[in-house]
């Protein structure tokens, strides 16, 4: 049964160049054409754009994980979606407007221009897109390689040509067509993902006799399941709430999706994209995420004891729950072949949600690098052909660099692979330092009392202590008694706050603060 799923990956992966090669049929050789489609892009596409680089791996392989590790506690994390179509519907239009006046590509481009700094805070904007962009196309390779090691059962290296082959893919396709083929495949890539999201619910509650036993199933799990903090003690109410509130906002305000304002046609598209978005994702999240976690659960009981919580001896990992549960359940729900073919519809409906997230954040890689960095401070003389050749480049390398981090990751024994551990652990790290934005992003289309010594001090302290609160800190002192990393573990104990919380408050505070000292100087100077 092996060839029905190798079958059905190979002819998606065909459409997908596909479209690639359309793409670059339709473009024209600029970078606004390029970055963002020529800033015409419809009210479906935009919609569909924007939900398929929201939802990525992260829903179809991360979020179940974490259900199924945590239990109910997760399921509360679905109020994200409607806080992020909040934020669509506030902000997007307000960006594409200023993006079309001061033809803007990239988010340094805005800000940049309004506080009127061209080195220091643009190369700060230009970091906070790489902290944000490499974590999560390595989120989508990993789930690349999470796919290739169930479907092909584990066989040795199979995770590895698993990550490999989606990555080249993907890199291809974006560097053949620009945005207008990373926004044709989103397309095809959500309708795939929420078409599986929707098919994984109702396979789940058919397979354990409906909803009402499904919900009697679920009275039976241990009570750590059923109540906060979950089963690992970590989901506490204040890290819930941060991870609630500013998750969402971390994952609209980031390079790739303030391109996606940038490119849409007029006001209504974004109205309309909020809207589908919220309903559409809060449904596919409530309906079908949380049921197949719970459900996996049911089904693979966790080992859970006093050392901790350990997957079931079936599951390898927590974030294949969802693909391991169908693969067993389909063929005996439908028969041998035809179960075997909607399971493999299943795996290209993850492979879709990986692959649209990774495409979008090289294609913001390309743009950061090409215009805030190459066109600024490297080549000043280059025109838009040598600045797009640049960027094509930028993708094959940042693809590269990502991959390297997760073949290396995935090795027994590495000291990555306590940071790679779980698609929601990378997620939760890249938004800690795409939300230390959003002070500027308010202050600059609301509010504008902002400074420019505010912005770059607010946001190079942010990011400082956001970074000191993340996974990956602590790694770096070889000494446990180390009096910041000491300091740091007392901050986290007295206040269990998410690292994008700690850095955002840092930020807030010093971005008020000096400016209100600037421009109170700079009154007093007039007298």
């Amino acid at each position: 049964m092996i060839s029905i799923p190798v079958l059905v990956v190979l002819l998606y992966l065909v459409i997908l160049l596909v479209f690639g090669w359309l793409g670059h049929r339709c473009s024209e050789n600029s970078e606004d054409d390029y970055y963002l489609a020529g800033r015409g892009q419809g009210w479906l596409i935009s919609a569909m754009t924007i939900m398929a680089t929201f939802f990525s791996s992260f829903a179809l392989l991360g979020a179940p994980g974490m259900v199924y590790r945590e239990g109910v506690v997760f399921a509360l994390v679905s109020l994200n979606v409607p806080v992020a179509g909040v934020c669509i519907y506030l902000l997007g239009d307000r960006i594409r407007k200023a993006g079309r006046r001061g033809n803007y590509i990239t988010q340094a481009d805005m800000l940049c221009d309004h506080y009127g700094s061209e080195v220091v805070l643009r190369l700060l904007i230009a970091l906070v897109g790489f902290l944000f962009a490499i974590p999560y196309v390595m989120m989508q390779l990993k789930a690349g390689g999470e796919l290739a090691a169930v479907l092909f059962d584990r066989s040795e290296h199979a995770f590895e040509v698993g990550a490999i082959v989606l990555s080249v893919i993907t890199a291809l396709y974006i560097m053949i067509g620009g945005m207008r083929s990373v926004a044709w495949t989103d397309a095809l890539q959500c309708l795939l993902l929420i078409s599986g999201m929707a098919f994984g619910g109702v396979a789940l509650l058919v397979s354990l006799g409906g909803p009402v036993e499904f919900l009697h199933r679920i009275g039976e799990l241990p009570k750590s399941s059923l109540t906060v903090p979950g089963n690992t003690n970590f989901w506490q109410l204040p890290m819930l709430f941060t991870v609630c509130l500013l998750m969402p906002i971390g994952g609209i305000i980031q390079p790739a999706q303030w391109m996606r304002f940038y490119s849409a046609r007029d006001s209504l598209t974004l109205r309309r994209s909020a809207l589908i978005f919220t309903i559409v994702l809060t449904a596919s999240f409530l309906f079908a995420i949380m049921p197949i976690g719970l459900g996996g659960q049911i089904l693979y009981p966790l080992q859970i004891d006093d050392s901790g919580v350990l997957p079931n001896a079936q599951i390898a990992s927590y974030d294949q729950i969802l693909v391991v549960m169908l693969d067993d359940l389909l063929p005996k729900l439908m028969g041998g072949p035809i179960g075997s073919v909607f399971s493999s519809l299943i795996v290209v409906a993850i492979m879709a949600a990986a692959m649209s997230t990774a495409d979008s954040n090289l294609h913001a890689l390309s743009a950061l690098f090409t215009r805030d960095i190459y066109g600024r401070f490297v080549h000043r003389s280059s025109n838009e052909r040598e600045r797009v050749l640049a960027g094509q480049v930028v993708i094959v390398v940042a693809t590269a660099v990502s991959l390297a981090f997760v073949l290396i990751g995935s090795r027994p024994g590495s000291s990555l692979s306590g940071f790679m551990q779980m698609i929601v652990g990378l997620a939760l790290f890249a938004v800690a330092f795409s939300v230390q934005l959003l002070p500027m992003t308010i202050d600059v289309l609301f509010i504008q009392r902002g400074t420019k010594q505010a912005a770059i001090a607010g946001l190079a302290c942010g990011l400082i202590v956001a970074f000191c609160f993340t996974s990956l800190f602590p790694p770096l002192f070889s000494d446990p008694s180390s009096p910041l990393l000491r300091w740091v573990n007392e901050a986290k104990a007295i206040a269990p706050l998410h690292a994008s919380a700690w850095g955002l408050a840092a930020n807030v505070l010093l971005f008020v603060a000096i400016s209100w000292l600037s421009r109170r100087a700079s009154n007093l100077n007039v007298f």
